[in-house]
């Protein structure tokens, strides 16, 4: 691979961002399922291929939202057949948590306090932030760790993947506490679990939220270097 190549992967990882507003623009059934092939490239345990994809637009991606919504309004609504957070965060977790929300929020105007305005937010997740796409996944509740790990590199494969045709993605946990309401509406059997959600399409250039761009870590802070006589550069 030529330097080129390499910059042009790069570009695509480090662009990636998570999308929170959508134009309409529609997108091909068939390039949905181009990105599906490319992403399913992924590497998994014995080469089990666990995820499952349920690609929505139009009136079905609508009434899915339109069950969610209503679900999201109940309390008793949300019924997630696996925990994706901590019941309680802790440093360095809580901290960069809250920075995202706050920054999330300053975007959009939404001050401290104004807890209608950011359950409202949150009730965007569920209608795939406008995208004319809305997909999600699934996985055999049966299936160990290992298969949820290999998930993740098959639903990164889809973000990088999209950034190269000029669409934009956010992966959303918000659809993981409605596994119940997906399932029935999806037709789905008791062996499945809802892993997440994901809005596909064509980022609005000009929504506010669409300008966050979260913080990393360098890797000096989360990975150790050992074996190099030269030593790690100044």
């Amino acid at each position: 691979m030529d330097g080129q190549s390499a910059a042009a992967i790069e570009a695509a990882i480090r662009g990636r961002r998570s999308i929170r507003a959508f134009l309409p623009d529609p997108v091909p059934a068939a390039l949905v399922e181009h990105l599906l092939d490319v992403a399913a490239r992924a590497p998994s345990g014995t080469n089990m291929q666990p995820w499952r994809a349920h690609a929505l637009a139009g009136e079905p991606k609508e009434a899915l939202s339109r069950a969610l919504v209503a679900a999201h309004a109940e309390p008793s609504g949300h019924d997630a057949a696996y925990r994706y957070y901590p019941d309680e965060f802790f440093e360095p977790y809580l901290s960069r948590r809250r920075k995202v929300g706050w920054d999330l929020y300053g975007r959009l105007g939404i001050a401290r306090g104004e807890a209608e305005r950011m359950r409202a937010q949150h009730a965007r997740n569920l209608l795939f932030f406008d995208a004319p796409v809305g997909l999600v996944f699934t996985i055999d509740r049966r299936l160990e760790i290992g298969s949820w790990l290999d998930y993740g590199m098959f639903l990164e494969n889809i973000m990088v993947a999209a950034r190269g045709h000029g669409l934009e993605t956010c992966v959303q946990a918000a659809f993981a506490p409605f596994d119940r309401v997906i399932r029935e509406f999806l037709r789905l059997p008791e062996t499945d679990v809802v892993v997440c959600g994901m809005s596909l399409g064509y980022a609005d250039p000009d929504a506010p939220e669409n300008g966050l761009e979260t913080e990393r870590v360098p890797a000096r802070e989360f990975a150790t270097f050992r074996g190099w006589d030269e030593g790690m550069p100044a």
